[in-house]
């Protein structure tokens, strides 16, 4: 027996070895693995998508208008301080319906302010001027292709902050990827809270630091009407110590001063930190650079004030400030449990949303419906396949049962790579794993027949082997290389489903070659080496 023989039949076995250590946690379970396994053998199962396992199927609409609203309040924000910081003069400026901004400048101004927008505000074009006796006003909008942009980033930046969010969640093999212009499609398999899933994905994140006015009561300001420059948010009931009381309480109003000091873009980092019996857990938030030096300052300015920790305009805590915090470092607490913090560490570690989220479509996939699935699939994939497996041995005979072997060992293979790579199993890529039973079948087909049509010509079984398989090997390579490419192009291009079949479909069309052309031939390899074959049974 030659060394390359010996060299194929070795690759051969140790492939069939460890495809069938690589399905052992499949078949047996994570769980039920003795302890010495996990130490250096694979211990993943073969991962189910969501139509085999159940889980989530949510549409996110991010509202884009919102952050065109957004990057019109904050170039309000900047013309305002340009033009104090120029000593320019207006008289008006203030949002305009269509999304614009309305500007109103006297006489004397008028050539001042053109030059301004002209040189610090190219984004803003002028959309009309109204001139009058007693100034001008200027109607000003964003340009179209800015308008683009902004909604173009917005979505990619929600997907990514969801992304982030979810992965900390720690879903395993989610789905996250844009739908459309402003949508975006998430599964997340297994997924067995979904209400805490969806509360984790949609919240806006947003947090400020305001200032709380103690020198008025926040039920008269309700009653009595908001005072100027001041807010009513609510929170939870606050406690002797300057804290808040547990989240399940009744709401109570804050006034607070409606200037924000500081938001949340500056956080680095925000972990769960265990805290006393009382308190509970409670969530520590570290700033950048940037960050800790602002919110230095801002402590050192208002010591003995309370200063509101506000999430999505929801107080969480208020604590007062004792003396100037430096390091960058602050908490929030509020009576949570583990898993509130956890979620609200989650958020603000990911960052916030860009613009608020809906959900326009929501879909829960049962477990049952999953396992149902299954065993369907199941049922169908082993009914096919005895069928097809008699109806090969009965046509070819001795060729046949050798067919039989290599589909039983290149679904192994396929089955061991899904498992190996983590990859995910769905409906449709059983489909695809059918269909590559299909091509594996065309493949012995093909040499098969090559081999009988030798045998008819009266040629030899070592010559009519040889030839047999170099006149199949390029109608082999023709339809499966045509197959491979197509599948390449639905995983490239496709989505979810479509994504599964292409990838058992690509990997099974590379185990139907190895398995239908190399392992075959080592059996009549080994035979032919050993003058044990004087006929071929075909």
């Amino acid at each position: 027996m030659s060394q390359g023989l010996l060299v194929r039949i070795s690759i051969l076995l140790i492939s069939v070895c460890a495809s069938a250590v690589y399905l052992v946690p499949t078949y047996v379970g994570e769980k039920n693995l003795p302890g010495w396994w996990s130490g250096f053998l694979p211990t993943d199962e073969i991962r189910r998508g969501l139509d085999l396992q159940g889980g989530m199927h949510l549409i996110l609409e991010v509202k884009v208008d919102r952050a065109v609203d957004n990057a019109l309040d904050r170039l309000r924000e900047d013309l305002a301080r340009l033009f104090k910081e120029k000593s320019i003069k207006f008289d008006l400026l203030e949002r305009a319906p269509g999304s614009r901004l309305l500007l109103k400048v006297s006489a004397q101004n008028v050539q001042a302010a053109r030059a301004l927008l002209k040189s610090d505000a190219p984004n803003l074009i002028v959309t009309n001027t109204d001139p009058g006796t007693a100034g001008t006003s200027f109607l000003l909008g964003l340009d179209k292709r800015e308008v683009r942009d902004i909604k173009t980033n917005t979505v990619d930046q929600a997907l990514e902050t969801i992304r982030n969010r979810i992965d900390q969640y720690g879903v395993r093999e989610p789905t996250i990827q844009r739908q459309g212009q402003n949508n975006i499609l998430i599964q997340l398999p297994g997924e067995e809270n979904p209400e805490r899933a969806k509360e984790l994905i949609g919240k806006t994140a947003v947090l400020e630091f305001k200032l709380v006015d103690d020198t008025r009561d926040a039920e008269d300001a309700v009653r009595d009407g908001v005072p100027p420059g001041r807010q009513i948010l609510y929170g939870t009931p606050k406690r002797l110590d300057g804290g808040l009381g547990g989240l399940g309480g009744a709401k109570v109003p804050w006034l607070l001063e409606s200037r924000t000091l500081m938001t949340g873009d500056t956080i680095k980092d925000a972990m769960v930190r265990p805290g006393g019996q009382l308190e509970g857990p409670y969530v520590e938030m570290s700033f950048n650079s940037a960050g800790a030096r602002v919110f230095e300052r801002i402590t050192g300015e208002n010591v003995k004030r309370r200063l509101a920790i506000i999430l999505d305009n929801r107080v969480y805590s208020a604590p007062v400030i004792q003396d100037r915090i430096g390091g960058g470092v602050a908490s929030i607490t509020g009576s949570f449990t583990f898993q509130e913090a956890r979620d609200l560490a989650i958020v603000l570690r990911a960052g916030s949303l860009p613009a608020p989220v809906e959900i326009l479509e929501e879909r829960t996939v049962g477990p049952s419906l999953g396992r149902d699935s299954i065993e369907q699939g199941i049922r169908s994939f082993i009914v096919g396949s005895c069928l097809l497996l008699l109806l090969i041995f009965a046509y070819y005979k001795g060729a046949g049962l050798l067919a039989d072997v290599a589909l039983v060992v290149n679904v192994l293979l396929v089955l061991a790579i899904l498992a190996g790579f983590e990859a995910v199993l769905t409906l449709p890529g059983i489909g695809g794993i059918i269909l590559t039973m299909g091509m594996a079948v065309d493949a012995n087909v093909l040499i098969n027949e090559r081999i009988r049509e030798e045998v008819r010509l009266g040629k030899g079984p070592r010559a009519a082997v040889e030839s047999g398989y170099e006149r199949a090997l390029p109608a082999i390579l023709d339809s499966n290389i045509t197959t491979f490419l197509a599948g390449v192009i639905l995983f490239q291009f496709g989505t979810g489903p479509i994504k599964g079949f292409a990838v058992t479909l690509c990997v099974g069309i590379v185990t139907t070659v190895l398995t239908a052309f190399f392992g075959t031939r080592i059996y009549y390899d080994c035979r032919l080496a050993g003058r044990k074959l004087s006929r071929l049974s075909v």
